[in-house]
């Protein structure tokens, strides 16, 4: 992805967050230079800020996801934090893809906008994908969904998700963005994420101006 390419994503994904009055952390703010001397944080340690990826397709408006870290531990490091806290944004038919995680626990919640679409499947001893039905959390109540059915969050609704459980989301059509919210156990997409067909967790960047906010892959080249 060309960098003016993410820039100029930072730039929408702010104003939408605005509109809801959904506020982000002073740092999140923050120009290229004012990460320097800041590598002995728990914001840099952890991968916390901002996070976008196109998962190696080239077409972040089909397959894409722009997210704020909140808030996260640290599987590596024994970190106390056993939480996470992530806010996204999902456009109309852009899909994360199909994947599950084999330590992270997590609720999906639509916090506002259009509607959510989560595809689900449960998995096999050998990481495929179930045959079976399975049965989901949703805003408490318990929902059985056939392999490869979907479950529609509309504003304020959530879903519980187990370690194995396969998931994709994407925006329903014709209803708008979407604004997510992830509360989960800690977050590593380093190491906890089993896409099903395998890609890119984090995009390759073409530096064609300078960096407006830092990705959190940014940080090593900065602080």
């Amino acid at each position: 992805m060309k960098r003016s390419e993410i820039n100029a994503l930072i730039r929408d994904a702010k104003e939408f967050f605005a509109s809801f009055k959904f506020a982000l952390p002073p740092w999140a703010f923050w120009a290229p230079e004012q990460w320097k001397g800041k590598d002995d944080s728990e914001v840099v340690r952890n991968q916390l800020g901002w996070d976008l990826t196109d998962y190696g397709a080239g077409d972040f408006e089909k397959r894409g996801l722009i997210l704020f870290t909140i808030r996260n531990g640290n599987l590596a490091t024994l970190h106390p934090k056993k939480y996470a806290e992530k806010i996204m944004i999902v456009r109309e038919n852009q899909v994360c893809p199909m994947h599950f995680h084999w330590s992270k626990t997590e609720d999906i919640i639509n916090r506002g906008g259009g509607n959510l679409v989560i595809e689900l499947y449960g998995s096999t001893p050998g990481e495929e994908l179930a045959k079976e039905p399975l049965a989901v959390s949703v805003d408490g109540f318990t929902r059985i969904v056939q392999p490869g059915g979907t479950v529609v969050l509309t504003p304020g609704e959530s879903i519980f998700l187990e370690q194995g459980m396969y998931h994709r989301f994407y925006g329903e059509p014709g209803k708008g963005k979407v604004l997510v919210g992830e509360v989960s156990s800690v977050n590593d997409d380093n190491t906890d994420n089993r896409f099903h067909e395998p890609q890119a967790r984090f995009p390759e960047i073409d530096e064609d101006e300078a960096p407006l906010h830092l990705l959190c892959t940014d940080y090593p080249d900065y602080v």
